[in-house]
């Protein structure tokens, strides 16, 4: 069994037929067909039914496949994250993905504190989501990112750094925007207001029945204290989500670091709920070659420490 025999394997089952997949692999059908045999030779157990039309997979292949392409994937991730360890070190550079609700925190304060020990240090900052962090890491793409969300990749270390409080944003006509601060208010206060959901990455299928599968961050606030609001509305991002409230189109939850924006026209109140909170992650290669991370995560733990914030350097990877 070979790495060959294996993506020819795959092609073949991807593309239901002999004939397109020699055609995709550029090579001859009975040579395709060879190959696959061999493997399930090898293997003691047939892969494919060729005697239904169009060709299917047997029992055996589809737990084969199943099994097979994730390896294929990290063989091929490895393959050009090795041959990146061949390619001249930018020096000097630095590029950091984030979130767009991290930009609105200690962020920029964190860059500006590694200007400071390296000035001719240049600092790229390109917004993407914690998804897509992953890939952009691996492609180089990125450096390093900011993000909220938990992944699993065995080339990415994620580094928990701290929680962060949610507020609600209010319209300044809501009613509750007249309460004092001191007093929070409580996810069953806000039921029957449009809740505005804003997140583009969902959180995995929750197998707690009582979550009722949620996969949006806030929803799954409100379902882990049993409510759910009874009107909601999506939008393709926060600045959006905010937008609306300030228009008296609904509310929402926030960052704590987010109640500066449109103050004028929006009402920020704590929420009574202490675990109403959300995670940032910064996220590098397990064997990331930049000699500025170090110092990046050093200057996070520098403002968390300066404005007396909690904060963890718990590598989860």
């Amino acid at each position: 069994m070979d790495i060959s025999q294996l993506t020819y394997f795959v092609v073949v089952a991807k593309a239901g037929s002999f004939s397109q997949a020699a055609k995709t692999l550029a090579i001859s059908q009975p040579s395709l067909s060879r190959h696959v045999q061999q493997l399930e030779s090898e293997l003691g157990v047939e892969l494919l039914d060729r005697y239904h039309r169009p060709m299917t997979l047997t029992a055996a292949g589809h737990f084969f496949l199943a099994q097979i392409e994730p390896i294929l994937l990290q063989l091929e991730q490895a393959s050009e994250l090795t041959q990146r360890f061949a390619q001249p070190h930018r020096s000097n550079h630095l590029t950091i993905g984030f979130v767009a609700s991290v930009l609105y925190g200690l962020l920029p304060e964190i860059i500006s504190t590694v200007k400071q020990r390296h000035p001719d240090l240049d600092i790229k900052l390109v917004e993407i989501n914690s998804e897509q962090q992953m890939s952009a890491l691996k492609s180089g793409d990125i450096d390093v990112g900011f993000g909220r969300f938990r992944h699993n990749d065995n080339f990415v270390q994620q580094i928990f750094l701290r929680h962060e409080r949610f507020v609600v944003a209010l319209p300044m006509a809501h009613p509750l925007a007249s309460r004092p601060d001191d007093i929070g208010i409580a996810f069953k206060e806000l039921l029957e207001d449009t809740l505005i959901l804003y997140h583009r990455t969902p959180l995995p299928i929750l197998q707690n029945p009582l979550f009722n599968g949620e996969t949006d961050q806030l929803m799954y606030l409100f379902a882990r204290h049993q409510l759910s609001p009874h009107l909601t509305t999506k939008v393709r991002d926060i600045q959006i989500a905010l937008g609306l409230v300030a228009a008296g189109e609904g509310i929402t939850l926030v960052p704590d670091s987010l109640k500066t924006v449109r103050t004028e026209q929006i009402h920020y109140h704590r929420l009574r709920h202490e675990d109403a909170t959300t995670p940032i992650f910064m996220n590098v290669l397990a064997h990331q070659s930049n000699p500025y991370i170090d110092d990046l995560l050093e200057a996070t733990y520098q403002v968390y420490e300066a404005k007396g914030i909690t904060y963890s350097n718990q590598s989860l990877n």
